[in-house]
């Protein structure tokens, strides 16, 4: 350890996926989708923010009644202060907005925010981990597992989560879209090129797909459809559903994903032009489903 408690070791890496945190101009209908739909827990709500989460913890997902619907910030968890204080260092070194020396969200006790290229905003945090999961059955998700942002220069935010936070690439899509792990998940942060910037999806672990059906089943007998789905994947090779939440992001829910034990697995390459990299099954896309999402706030 050096004079300030923080380990010399320290490359400053994110562990995982902490949270995201959302606006939306109908908290009401935001809540009510994900938890009588989609079957996520509840742990505060106040009428002027809401917290839910699939497991043990206080959130995985924080929506916030605003006069729009968009993208507040994205929750990284580290495993302690040492990787912290390295990621602040980085931070400062590459002269980014700290938006707070202090976590921008409730429950969180060490952490700091800042806004990153293409004006996402980041919340960097300590959190122990915890490789439990309670299995509530099939009404809900076993945990936040990804998201999937559009980005107008997707290389230099592919240089961005890998020297910051030491996101590595899983897959490659071209040379303009990539899958990028921080730990054995395929991809814990997914880049899309696009002129239009934001919060695509949050994609949530499903036990197996069976449970992918039963959302499916349930969003019928409520009269709405899904977007997209079952779907398996090249990159990744999950099986995956879509469909739109009332704030206009999309939630993908999947099973059986890939994981990468090897933390120097070298990335592949898919010939973009060659849909198997995003459907193995038919190598449809439906139209439009790329078009959804939410603008992350201006700071």
């Amino acid at each position: 350890m050096n004079d300030h408690g923080r380990s010399d070791n320290a490359t400053g890496a994110v562990s995982e996926i902490g949270y995201v945190s959302m606006r939306t101009r109908d908290l009401s209908a935001s809540l009510s989708n994900a938890v009588e739909v989609f079957g996520l827990v509840e742990t505060e709500s106040d009428g002027a923010k809401a917290f839910v989460t699939a497991q043990d913890k206080h959130h995985e997902l924080v929506y916030t009644k605003a006069d729009e619907d968009a993208l507040d910030h994205i929750g990284l968890v580290v495993p302690n202060g040492a990787e912290l204080e390295a990621i602040r260092a980085k931070v400062d070194e590459a002269r980014f907005a700290v938006v707070s020396e202090q976590p921008i969200e409730d429950h969180i006790e060490q952490g700091f925010a800042f806004v990153g290229p293409e004006g996402y905003t980041w919340q960097i945090y300590t959190e122990k981990l915890d490789y439990s999961m309670r299995k509530r059955g099939s009404l809900t998700a076993d945990r936040l597992g990804h998201v999937n942002i559009k980005s107008g220069n997707a290389p230099a935010m592919r240089d961005f989560l890998s020297e910051i936070f030491d996101f590595r690439v899983s897959d490659a899509i071209g040379i303009d879209n990539f899958f990028m792990r921080c730990n054995n998940d395929h991809h814990g942060i997914a880049i899309f090129s696009s002129s239009d910037l934001g919060l695509h999806h949050h994609a949530w672990q499903a036990g197996n797909i069976m449970d992918l059906a039963r959302l499916g089943d349930r969003l019928a007998r409520r009269g709405a459809r899904l977007a997209w789905g079952p779907v398996r994947h090249g990159a990744g090779d999950n099986i995956a559903v879509y469909y739109v939440e009332p704030s206009g992001a999309v939630i993908e829910y999947y099973c059986d994903m890939e994981t990468i034990r090897d933390p120097d697995r070298p990335a592949r390459t898919f010939d973009p032009e060659d849909l198997y990299w995003i459907n193995q099954w038919d190598g449809q896309v439906p139209a439009g489903i790329l078009d959804y999402g939410v603008i992350p706030i201006d700071r």
